[in-house]
């Protein structure tokens, strides 16, 4: 493919090799947020469109606003990996990946600039209204690949996109508050969390015992909608916070 028009208006278009089309969907019903984790964003570019690298994304946002489409949004783009989401493996193939350049945790994570964070909401109002994807629907790579991936991370704001009409999220109650869930604790409290979970999206088994794939799945949530603390334990702001979220769901249709 040598090129092709970009789906946001504005976009550059660099293309990647690293696509294949969707499977078993009839398009993406989800975006997924991830941040590059470099150190520069041309290196991100680069590495997002090197044969050798076999990753991708639809998109990527550089730290001035300026946005590179790399992969049609018809395309599936390879940028979640190994994950998951009530109930579906590949992620890949029901996605459209929005890379935003910052160095990560690892390279010295700071907070998005402003120009770029108004990008990434244009660009997300573009994707919802093109693919009707549902507001519950925008998540981070956390979520979709617990534990695997902390990003976009506790510094995303994900209330400013909230604001303009992109994702699903309540205020959180403080960080803090008793009775505390913590690994190894069993009983109904536990299961009541696991199930909330498991119904939000998040893949955890409902066992009744607080077991490290729950406390990694309590961190993922943490980081997207109670960022003030990222401990894996659940406490009442947190358990407060997912079963608000939860009432909030827009009903099912009859």
């Amino acid at each position: 493919m040598s090129g092709f028009a970009p789906d946001h208006p504005g976009a550059d278009v660099r293309v990647s090799p690293n696509f294949g089309p969707r499977i078993g969907v009839a398009g993406p019903d989800m975006i997924v947020l991830h941040y590059t984790g470099m150190e520069t964003g041309k290196a991100a570019e680069s590495w997002l469109c090197n044969p050798e690298s076999q990753v991708s994304s639809h998109y990527l946002v550089h730290e001035n606003g300026h946005v590179v489409q790399m992969v049609r949004e018809s395309d599936r783009a390879w940028h979640a990996g190994k994950s998951f989401w009530q109930g579906a493996t590949d992620i890949n193939s029901r996605s459209i990946g929005i890379e935003i350049v910052n160095p990560g945790h690892a390279l010295g994570y700071k907070n998005f600039p402003k120009r770029q964070i108004a990008s990434v909401i244009a660009l997300c109002q573009g994707i919802v209204g093109r693919h009707n994807i549902a507001q519950e629907r925008v998540l981070a790579h956390s979520d979709v690949a617990p534990g695997r991936k902390v990003d976009p991370g506790e510094r995303f704001p994900w209330r400013q996109l909230a604001a303009a009409g992109i994702g699903h999220i309540v205020a959180p109650r403080r960080a803090g508050g008793r009775p505390v869930l913590s690994p190894g604790d069993t009983g109904e409290a536990v299961e009541e969390l696991q199930s909330m979970l498991s119904l939000y999206g998040y893949g955890v088994e409902i066992t009744g015992v607080f077991d490290e794939t729950t406390g990694v799945a309590v961190a993922a949530f943490q980081l997207h909608f109670r960022p003030r603390r990222v401990d894996g334990l659940a406490d009442r702001s947190t358990v407060d916070t997912l079963r608000r979220l939860l009432e909030a769901l827009p009903a099912e249709p009859v």
